[in-house]
């Protein structure tokens, strides 16, 4: 029985001496990562701004005479056209004033046709000697204020015949009008009651606000030469709405103003957009991208694989030998769900795209193959989508 047992025992002690004398996989004791070289693409920077559409022109209208609202010819928040009647205030006693001021006008005239009788009459008797000087020249001083009297009268026929024109309220643009705010039999006050509103909606602008950062930056690219011009209305802009995924609306910057906001440290713009069926109104927000470089190449990587360690962006590639190495890099916004990388790689680095918690500088690696995936633009589009960045960050677009 005895024998028995240290037979048993010897021979599994020979079976662990056979397993572990068998060496153990290297590479299967290395931490497993996957490595990619970077995406190449050329792309296009946009800055991001937050803002939202104004009229180009809104009027506030008020009648220019005062009296008894008699009619109004709109319906409301119908699109009107420059000089539709709007309102019709009671024109009976405009016409009488009117009718009165064409009568004193047509008195003034008899008189001053019988003061120029009057002076001939007496130049022929000075002639004469059959009357003074000084008669002569009494004769001469009527027929001037007559004729004073007549421009007077004239003018007065001109004043009342506007009051006339005034009873009848045009519209002074064409554009899209609000409601009535008085109705019909109510008494209205010359320059003071507000009847209604009128915006101008195409073209419409969008107005937004920058950082001092970024005018810094337009300000120098323009110096330099970098931007295709100047001026404000060479860039061009695309803007989505608060339920849109892509900026289907065009447009181009119209205005940008003369100063900064000292105590946001922002300056105000203002881009064009067509409207032509109306769609926009004033008052809605959206996101405005505005070109913010040229074309450049640029080199495009997984975001989680950037590290940021301290002050500075790391990204890990691991070397020929699969040594793990850290690179400092200067990182750019987002594109596609990628981050683009302005310097510290080339295109022959094999960057870390998956298992970074597992890979520490110096440290070996077992590097497997992978490959750098971003979304992909619709075939109707020349630009891939951008996903929308922080209100005045950069954002960019590859181009074809």
């Amino acid at each position: 029985m005895r024998l028995k047992l240290a037979c048993l025992i010897a021979a599994g002690g020979c079976l662990a001496v056979s397993g572990c004398g068998k060496p153990e996989s290297k590479a299967s004791a290395l931490p497993i990562v996957t490595v990619s070289a970077p995406l190449h693409k050329r792309v296009v920077d946009w800055d991001d701004y937050v803002g939202h559409f104004d009229a180009v022109d809104q009027v506030d209208v008020r009648p220019r005479v005062s009296g008894y609202l008699q009619s109004v010819g709109f319906k409301d928040g119908a699109v009107v056209h420059k000089g539709q009647v709007l309102f019709v205030i009671d024109p009976r006693p405009y016409q009488a004033a009117l009718d009165l001021a064409k009568a004193q006008a047509a008195r003034t005239q008899a008189t001053l046709a019988n003061a120029r009788t009057a002076l001939t009459r007496g130049k022929t008797l000075l002639d004469a000697r059959a009357v003074s000087q000084e008669d002569y020249d009494n004769r001469l001083a009527a027929e001037k204020q007559a004729e004073a009297d007549l421009e007077a009268a004239q003018a007065q026929v001109r004043s009342a015949a506007l009051n006339l024109e005034f009873t009848r309220v045009v519209a002074p643009l064409s554009g899209r009008v609000s409601d009535r705010r008085v109705a019909p039999g109510n008494l209205v006050t010359a320059d003071v009651t507000v009847l209604t509103s009128i915006v101008d909606t195409d073209p419409i602008r969008f107005s937004f606000e920058g950082s001092e950062g970024l005018y810094l930056k337009y300000q120098r690219e323009n110096r330099d030469g970098s931007r295709r011009s100047s001026r404000a209305q060479a860039n061009p802009v695309e803007i989505r709405l608060q339920d849109e995924t892509e900026y289907r609306w065009k447009g181009h910057m119209e205005f940008v103003d003369n100063a900064l906001n000292t105590s946001a440290g922002t300056i105000r713009g203002r881009a064009v957009v067509d409207n032509r069926d109306g769609f926009l109104t004033p008052g809605m927000f959206g996101h405005l991208r505005l070109l913010g470089s040229g074309a450049y190449d640029a080199l495009l990587v997984p975001d989680q694989s950037v590290v940021t360690d301290q002050n500075n962006q790391i990204v890990y590639v691991v070397n020929p030998g699969g040594d793990v190495v850290r690179k400092i890099v200067q990182v750019g916004p987002l594109m596609d769900g990628l981050r683009v990388i302005r310097s510290g790689l080339s295109n022959a680095d094999h960057v870390v795209i998956d298992g970074v918690q597992r890979a520490h500088p110096g440290q070996k690696v077992d590097a497997r193959p992978g490959s750098i995936v971003s979304v992909v633009a619709k075939p109707d589009s020349n630009i891939a989508f951008t996903s929308p960045p922080a209100a005045a960050a950069t954002a960019v677009d590859s181009v074809r």
